[in-house]
């Protein structure tokens, strides 16, 4: 199902093929340096350039002997090269490649991220323009509360949304960095001016201090921003999901021709995209537990970090994405009901207007706490009896003895109530100039 909604370009980032590419990238970036700072014979750097290559196959049958899969993979690509690979690797140890390029691999994917969540803001602004004036009730502690629109609640996700940029942005910038200072960061057999010229030729910036690793608090603050998005989603997902509880009816998830909702009730139409959405959130929070789990690590470095990365960078990438791309598609085709969310808002009688009928008495000279007794005992009869609110208020001789009928007439007014929802629409989306994406539009 995840394969079915992921960008194909975020699974061959995490590819064994696109791993072993991004090695012999920084292997021949390290060259290339040293070949030009002379440690090098240069035509050995543009011959291993122009011969390296690999066969994920050998690499494996190599693997299965020494045990280390940056040596298994250098003899491979010497394989390929001949003489001139006695100069690769020189002075480098395994985690100066694999952390510099693994480094590479996660600036991509955060890039596909962006650009699904510029998608997902996309659709959210459509969508909420549509309903920005689509009456619906809000709801505190699962209860009626005040009026409001649709499009208000989908113009705070678009703000949320611009806040999960902002956080995968500054992820990307600080897992940005390589490091080629060796086996315990002291750059005792390659100068500090190799690391430069090599993070420069990769877009990188250097670490300013390394153990033998990068340091894992980058790459936890990385997971974190992915976990943070990841529950943005299933806040809007399980919003989705309560409004499509058949007591509410109110929004529901697209249901494609054809789909079945269950095997043994025909009539089912289950919100199960939003449901996955839920469950995936659960496992990135688990995720962002192993990074910071991650960053402590002995002396100058252990491998304990190696093996949950394998698993978790890969996973929450692309499980993130899936997640995005799949909601991006919900909320496009979610179908909303405007005639189902006037009724439940009528459902209440009127009660939800409560306060702004104290509000009326308190601006009249009475004190809040008798305006508060009136409006309250209205409102429990109206729950009891199952009568109009509005109705009560004008047959109560201490509130009518305050407020004339066309005020009280008044604070049931819509329209009074909505007032301000386009000063929010014109706070939250920000004009996008052209050729910026939403998402950098918000953000800024």
């Amino acid at each position: 199902m995840i394969k079915r909604y992921t960008h194909p370009d975020m699974g061959r980032i995490w590819s064994d093929q696109h791993r072993y590419e991004t090695w012999l990238q920084v292997e021949t970036a390290a060259l290339d340096a040293m070949a030009r700072a002379g440690i090098v014979p240069a035509e050995a750097a543009a011959d291993v350039r122009a011969r390296g290559a690999f066969d994920i196959a050998r690499i494996e049958e190599i693997e299965q002997v020494t045990q280390h899969d940056v040596i298994a993979f250098t003899t491979a690509v010497a394989e390929k090269v001949g003489p001139s690979a006695r100069w690769l690797h020189f002075g480098l140890t395994s985690s100066d490649v694999i952390d510099t390029a693994q480094a590479l691999q996660m600036r991509e994917a955060c890039d596909l991220i962006l650009q699904d969540l510029d998608a997902l803001m996309r659709a959210v602004q459509a969508r909420a323009d549509e309903h920005r004036r689509t009456v619906m009730i809000g709801r505190t502690h699962g209860v009626h509360a005040e009026p409001m629109t649709f499009g208000v609640k989908l113009a705070l996700w678009y703000a949320e949304l611009a806040r999960d940029v902002a956080r995968v942005v500054r992820a990307r910038e600080v897992v940005s960095v390589g490091k080629l200072s060796g086996a315990v960061g002291t750059f005792a057999h390659l100068s500090p001016a190799i690391e430069a010229d090599v993070c420069a030729s990769l877009g990188l910036a250097p670490a300013l201090v390394a153990s033998q690793v990068i340091q894992r608090d980058r790459h936890a603050e990385l997971m974190f921003a992915l976990a943070v998005t990841a529950s943005s989603l299933e806040k809007f997902a399980l919003e989705i999901r309560g409004l499509q509880k058949t007591e509410l009816g109110e929004v529901e998830e697209p249901f494609a021709k054809g789909q079945k909702g269950s095997s043994a009730m025909p009539h089912k139409r289950n919100p199960i995209a939003c449901e996955q959405i839920v469950g995936l959130a659960r496992l990135i929070r688990g995720n962002a537990h192993a990074a910071l789990e991650n960053n402590a690590l002995w002396h100058e470095r252990d491998i304990s970090h190696s093996s949950v990365e394998r698993v978790i960078l890969p996973d929450s990438f692309i499980a993130v994405d899936h997640m995005l791309r799949r909601f991006t598609r919900v909320v496009s085709g979610m179908v909303v009901y405007p005639e189902r969310m006037l009724e439940n808002l009528n459902r209440s009688r009127g009660v939800v207007f409560s306060g702004t009928v104290l509000l009326e008495l308190a601006r009249r000279g009475v004190t809040r706490e008798q305006a508060y007794e009136w409006v309250q005992r209205n409102a429990m009869r109206s729950f009891h009896e199952h009568r109009d609110f509005k109705a009560l208020l004008l047959a109560d001789a201490d509130v009518t003895a305050v407020l004339p009928p066309a005020e009280i007439e008044r604070a049931f007014d819509l329209d009074e109530q909505l007032q301000h929802v386009d000063a929010i629409f014109e706070r939250v989306f920000i004009p996008v100039a052209a050729g910026q994406t939403a998402g950098a539009a918000a953000v800024h």
